[in-house]
């Protein structure tokens, strides 16, 4: 299939989409976790230069005495990354190494790859997951509710087509 070609693939159903969804999880733990220790090593380099002024106990830093400033760039610092992971698999690969493991691609509806607009659009109703619960009640056309709000679908490609995009 190219890029300009309608999808021949069926839509993907809910099982698979919270199978990948799983899978993507312990993906997005271990990107939360690693940026999270990049920025704190930020932060502990700049308060040791003297440019910031956090509040610390041993190595680490005390969150509960330090400004809540602090806790909201770490948070967005790590959500940030979090997002960059889903909007570059998503606008340029078309799976997530989660949806490559369950043969799931997310496609515009006439088989292109989606826009990083429209993989951006995407983030908010897929957060956790729950967007993708309308499946369950939508049988007949399997949209969920990022789906719809993109004009995008979630399509089940066969073992070969899912083998040709390595």
């Amino acid at each position: 299939m190219t890029e300009t070609t309608p999808s021949t693939f069926p839509r993907a159903g809910f099982r698979r989409r919270f199978g990948s969804w799983i899978y993507d999880l312990l993906i997005v733990i271990a990107i939360f976790m690693l940026s999270g220790y990049v920025c704190v090593a930020l932060f502990v380099a700049l308060d040791a230069a003297g440019v910031i002024a956090i509040t610390r106990s041993g190595f680490g830093i005390d969150w509960n005495a330090t400004h809540i400033a602090y806790k909201v760039a770490f948070n967005t610092w790590c959500v940030a990354w979090v997002c960059i992971f889903f909007v570059y698999f998503w606008a340029i690969k078309g799976q997530t190494l989660g949806m490559r493991a369950w043969r799931l691609r997310v496609q515009n509806f006439d088989g292109s790859l989606i826009s990083k607009t429209s993989a951006i659009k995407r983030l908010v109703p897929t957060l956790l997951g729950l967007g993708s619960l309308i499946v369950l009640f939508d049988r007949k056309n399997k949209l969920s509710l990022q789906d719809r709000l993109t004009n995008t679908e979630v399509v089940l490609l066969s073992l070969e087509a899912n083998r040709g995009r390595l």
